[in-house]
This record gives C-alpha cells, sequence and structure tokens, in this order.
C-alpha cells in the first residue's frame, strides 16, 4: 500500500516499510520500496541503513529482506511462544505420522500467521513460513479458526473482496460461507490447490476457553491427497494441543 510520504515520524515510517514485505514478496530493491511505500528516496535509503544496522533488515547485493532479529523478537511473544511450545510434540507426532508438511498457526486481523512448520527433506515448495502471513480465506488453517470465530468477523471477510493467491482460490462469498458451515459441522478445513497450485491441505481448529485460538494442518502434494487418510491425524493433534491448553495432558 502506498503511503504518503509528507506524514509521520521516522518509527512510523520504518513501520511502512516493514510492512512491504509479505511471506511471497521476496526482497526488494531501493528503488521497489521507494514505489510501495511512497516515501522520498533519500528517507528509504536511510531507513534501510538503519534498519540493516539494527538487523530488522538484511542487504543482499542490491536488495533488502526481512533480518534474522525480527523473527527473534516474534519468538519473544509470550503468549505465541507457549502455544508454539505446547504444540509442538503434537506437531511432531502429526508429521511423524503422515510425512507432510505440518503447519500451526494463528489469526492476526483477516491473515493467518505460521508460528512453526514441520518438513521433511523433499517437502514441496509453499509460500508458507514462520512468522509470514496468508489471506485466511486461501488456507485450511484460515478457514478452520475462521468457522469458529464469532459472527462479525465472518460476515465482515465474506462482505469482501476476498483474495485470490491462485485460480483455485475460493473468490465467491457465496461458496466460501458453504465451505465454513461445513467446517463448522467436520471440525475440518479443506483447502485444494488455494494457496499454491498443486497442494491441497486438511486443518483443523485448536480451542482454549470455548473459541478457537490457533489451528493445524498438513499440506499436501494433489498427486497424493487423500483427505480421509489425513483428516483422523489432524484431528487427533488438534485435539491433543486443545487439551494440552486446558491442563489436560499429563
Amino acid at each position: 500500500m502506498t503511503r504518503n510520504s509528507s506524514g509521520g515520524n521516522m518509527l512510523e515510517k520504518s513501520a511502512f516499510l516493514l510492512d512491504v514485505f509479505t511471506p511471497d514478496g521476496g526482497a526488494y530493491r531501493l528503488t521497489e520500496l521507494v514505489a510501495a511505500t511512497g516515501l522520498s528516496k533519500p528517507t528509504v535509503h536511510r531507513l534501510t541503513a538503519d534498519l540493516v544496522r539494527l538487523g530488522w533488515l538484511e542487504r543482499e547485493g542490491a536488495r533488502y529482506r526481512l533480518g534474522p532479529k525480527l523473527f527473534e523478537l516474534g519468538s519473544l511473544v509470550p503468549r505465541r511462544r507457549d502455544l508454539r511450545e505446547t504444540a509442538l510434540p503434537f506437531l511432531q507426532d502429526l508429521f511423524e505420522a503422515t510425512r507432510e508438511i505440518v503447519h500451526l498457526g494463528v489469526r492476526e486481523n483477516l491473515e493467518v500467521v505460521y508460528l512453526e512448520r514441520i518438513h521433511g527433506h523433499e517437502a514441496v515448495w509453499l509460500p508458507s513460513r514462520i512468522g509470514g502471513r496468508l489471506p485466511l480465506t486461501c488456507t485450511g488453517l484460515g478457514k478452520a479458526m475462521l468457522a469458529f470465530s464469532d459472527a462479525e468477523l465472518t460476515e465482515r471477510v465474506l462482505a469482501g473482496p476476498l483474495p485470490g493467491l491462485t485460480p483455485f482460490s475460493v473468490t465467491d462469498p457465496e461458496r466460501l460461507s458453504l465451505s465454513l458451515e461445513k467446517t463448522q459441522v467436520s471440525g475440518l478445513a479443506y483447502e485444494e490447490q488455494e494457496a499454491a497450485e498443486g497442494v491441497g491441505c486438511v486443518a483443523a481448529p485448536v480451542f482454549e476457553g470455548g473459541s478457537a485460538v490457533a489451528a493445524v494442518s498438513v499440506a499436501v502434494p494433489v498427486a497424493r491427497f487423500r483427505p480421509a487418510r489425513l483428516a483422523p491425524a489432524v484431528r487427533t493433534a488438534a485435539l491433543g494441543v486443545s487439551r494440552a491448553l486446558r491442563g489436560g495432558a499429563g
């Protein structure tokens, strides 16, 4: 989103700059950051130099990408750190049972934020990464959480517009609404090639205190995507995390 370069202090401008970076955006040249933020070239040059020095960005030749310091800071957020640590044994069990890519995600506004990703040496390419974000409606994780969110959020999402990451992404509100209703009945969300072509996903919500606070998923190449085979393992992992959050695991 282009920002007005005339207002805002340096902290706000730094936030504008960091907002440009997305899970599928890769690295950016200085001129691309100038165009994306609407800030002046001298300002962006100064900000990138400061952010590289702080470790919030890192430079590779003429391009900039998010730096490791941001992910270190993110890992210090207690609530998410505790959730990840609680879920990790169940995620590892799910990976051992399926040998496919396993995700843990939480909702932040209208996006999924990935807290964990477990995969083998020959994992298929996916736009997900730890700390990255994707639209709720394009992912199994997002649909699993959205189906058990409050009506106000669901109505806001269905009011659109619905984003599309691939030609298979659901951008019709009625179709999405029907999918969410099915998830409410089954407790499982399905996504096929909506976040990345060639990949399908089964997800289940994680509950704490009666509300969905996270979701667990398995992502599989469509050539071997068998939802009925994957669903029990995904459901078991999500239930295990939910029980552990309630203090029921011993």
